[in-house]
């Protein structure tokens, strides 16, 4: 794969377009547009989403049965999300209101494993490089391998904590990718004394690893506000599941909305009524729809999900170290400009406390034995369409099934994390583009400070594959005259 830049004029408005294609370091395939006039002014910014997923189409006329394991295929990072929020609507549908202590405690391992191994995935390998080493820094050190030479206790750290999730979800899905655990009703399998006893000799060691990752990310933070704090920063809604008592919840729990200066806009509502909650916009320069809360429409109503939305939803997160690091990071908001922190950078810092949540959740859960346990399955009165809804690793994930009298899925919709953080991606690329594109040259540093407000929400742009290696970009800025201004090569 390679890149390849694209200069045209609008002739409309004496325009000139940048294209960026594709975007690296992220899952799947898009490019990015910039709309320059004659004074090397920034007037649009776009992230356009190249690929078509078609999985809503091709899931009709199958079983629903297949389905929890079908739509994995979406993802190899976040199979596990698929797979669960599949797993919750089909519980509605088979009539399982109320799973089994053993099911709900084995998916909810399951999960954190998911959230674990992706946050570290994602924190160590493809974010560390440019935040340890700068945006600007040489690119034969802004990988994984550079962190490896100059940091090695912190890739070391990376690579283990990543692993550890995998054999979570190996232990509870049946294997680290794809599994099949989870099921319409419950789960197929518990787990055996020896498989606790064998993930509990490293889970405080994982705890104690991810406090040590939260650690580096608020001390970037504190040296360097002047980024971190500007770095795309601009004012949002946030939307994110909670439970009953408004305590952050990744599995299940009810929505809850705040606007940009935290006042909340919707609360506890039941995630089965979403598309009364919702709407998906659609644009015709890209396959992924911009959805919005309809209380507020098109124009203010979009939103954000993910770690930042979450931590800050949420009134509290129930594990103890976890929840310390929530109230450090809306100290350091309150602190630094009042209310909620806006700022893209701080996604990291809020993947980093909820990779600590899931450490210690893990670490709690294998101690209790109802995941021993022999009562796997519920089932009841039959039901025609259910919605599931979880908190993946990139935000809010919902997955909504009609079924016919002959058990096949007649209508899928899902939107996916990534879709609902849409919006916010585009407003990102666009504030870093205006800050820091001067319009004469383009430098490879240049191109990593649009990516890097990118990679800063983890999106999944097909929701089915990740590319990582070196990929070479040529780029070449054309004034609006057509005439050459500069061009580079980035290897």
């Amino acid at each position: 794969m390679s890149f390849e830049l694209e200069t045209a004029t609008v002739a409309a408005d004496n325009l000139r377009r940048v294209a960026i294609e594709p975007v690296s370091r992220v899952e799947g395939h898009g490019k990015v547009t910039l709309l320059l006039d004659e004074h090397n002014k920034v007037h649009q910014v776009r992230l356009h989403i190249v690929e078509f997923r078609g999985f809503e189409r091709f899931i009709q006329g199958r079983p629903y049965w297949e389905v929890p394991v079908m739509v994995q295929r979406l993802c190899g990072i976040c199979p596990v999300s698929h797979h669960l929020a599949a797993s919750k609507a089909l519980d509605i549908i088979v009539g399982a209101k109320q799973l089994t202590p053993t099911a709900e405690k084995m998916r909810r391992l399951m999960h954190n494993g998911q959230i674990l191994q992706s946050h570290a995935l994602h924190f160590f390998h493809l974010s560390s490089p440019d935040l340890l080493f700068g945006f600007d820094s040489a690119v034969a050190q802004r990988n994984i391998v550079g962190v490896a030479a100059k940091y090695p206790d912190i890739a070391k750290k990376g690579i283990l904590l990543r692993k550890f999730g995998q054999e979570v979800i190996r232990y509870t899905a049946g294997k680290r990718v794809h599994g099949t655990g989870s099921v319409p009703g419950g789960v197929n399998r518990s787990l055996t004394g020896a498989e606790r006893n064998e993930l509990l000799k490293d889970a405080y060691q994982m705890v104690a690893w991810s406090r040590d990752a939260v650690k580096i990310i608020k001390e970037l933070h504190m040296q360097n506000p002047a980024l971190y704090d500007a770095f795309g920063s601009f004012r949002s809604n946030f939307m994110s599941l909670v439970d009953g008592n408004g305590a952050l919840d990744l599995y299940h729990g009810g929505l809850r909305a705040k606007d940009a200066d935290g006042h909340t806009l919707f609360d506890h509502v039941d995630y089965q009524g979403y598309d009364k909650l919702i709407t998906e916009e659609v644009k015709p320069w890209s396959y992924m729809k911009f959805p919005y809360l309809n209380q507020l429409g098109p124009e203010t109503g979009w939103y954000r999900v993910g770690p930042l939305a979450r931590v800050q939803a949420c009134d509290s997160i129930p594990t103890p170290f976890a929840d310390h690091e929530r109230k450090e990071l809306l100290a350091y908001a309150a602190q630094s400009g009042g209310g909620l922190m806006h700022a893209s950078l701080g996604y990291h810092w809020a993947r980093m406390i909820e990779m600590l949540f899931a450490a210690e959740s893990i670490k709690d859960l294998l101690h209790d034995d109802d995941l021993e346990g022999t009562d796997l399955i519920v089932t009841g009165e039959r039901q025609r369409e259910g919605v599931g809804v979880i908190e993946a690793p990139r935000g809010t994930l919902f997955h909504h099934y009609q079924v016919d009298e002959n058990d096949l899925v007649t209508m899928a919709n899902l939107i996916v994390s990534t879709t609902n953080n849409n919006h916010a991606m585009n407003t990102a690329v666009r504030e870093v583009a205006r800050k820091y594109l001067d319009g004469n040259e383009i430098t490879e540093g240049l191109l990593n400070h649009i990516e890097v407000a990118i990679r800063a929400y983890d999106p999944c742009l097909s929701c089915a594959t990740h590319a990582m290696g070196k990929m070479p970009l040529e780029v070449t800025l054309l004034d609006a005259a057509g005439h050459q201004l500069d061009q580079k090569y980035k290897q």
